[in-house]
């Protein structure tokens, strides 16, 4: 008797259980499990890009002409409008960035004429210039400062000599020099960055003459300050 009784609840308590389990399962779940977690990709620097920039160039060189009696004399400086377009290549390692940059610029960034008597030697303001340069910085996320320099090349703020028998005499030429600066670029997005570059730039003195007694000489040493927009490819 005892032994039936035992089996009766036993039996009882085990279809209990069993039913209150199936209702359990058939109740929608309180808690929905958690969305995987997926970390935003980090901005990174490293890659080519493209892009043009404006700005003011002016001249720090002098423009002087020549007197076998007085020797060199006269002289002034200009500025102007610059712009042009760049490209480069940007690789990141941690915080650092290391990367190359060319670009090409319209400058009108001249040197003002002189004259000595009848012999008058006039700026002009029309030229242009290009650089190829190393760029290194260091990014706070999206924003870079860095430093940059290399080589520089062009024909800015040539001179003409005048002699009242040979007339006007200009020989235009591409001269290589240096050049350095920095600036602090900022990623507005992913693809598109903004700068704002100061440079220095220093090409080969040139001289143009007329006639074996008078001549004009040239320091073609110019600044530049410009803001840049870039788009960088994925």
């Amino acid at each position: 008797m005892r032994t039936s009784l035992l089996g009766l609840i036993t039996g009882t308590a085990a279809l209990a259980i069993t039913a209150a389990t199936a209702q359990a399962a058939d109740l929608p779940a309180r808690y929905s499990p958690a969305p995987a977690y997926e970390a935003m990709p980090a901005f990174t620097w490293t890659g080519f890009y493209v892009g043009a920039n404006v700005g003011y160039g002016w001249s720090t060189g002098s423009s002087r002409y020549f007197d076998p009696a007085f020797g060199y004399a006269g002289g002034g400086k200009s500025g102007g409008f610059v712009g042009g377009g760049q490209a480069g290549y940007n690789y990141q390692f941690g915080m650092f960035v290391l990367g190359a940059e060319t670009d090409i610029q319209y400058a009108a960034v001249g040197n003002k004429g002189a004259s000595y008597g009848l012999y008058y030697y006039s700026g002009n303001s029309d030229g242009y210039f290009g650089t190829i340069r190393a760029r290194a910085g260091v990014a706070f996320d999206r924003a870079l400062v860095y430093a940059t320099g290399g080589f520089a090349y062009g024909d800015i703020g040539g001179n003409m000599a005048f002699d009242p028998l040979l007339g006007y005499r200009r020989s235009d030429s591409t001269h290589g020099g240096w050049t350095v600066g920095g600036g602090v670029e900022y990623a507005v997005s992913g693809n598109i960055s903004a700068k704002v570059e100061g440079l220095y730039v220093n090409l080969d003195t040139r001289s143009n003459y007329v006639g074996s007694a008078y001549g004009v000489r040239r320091d073609t040493e110019f600044g530049v300050l410009r803001a840049g927009v870039n788009y960088k490819f994925n």
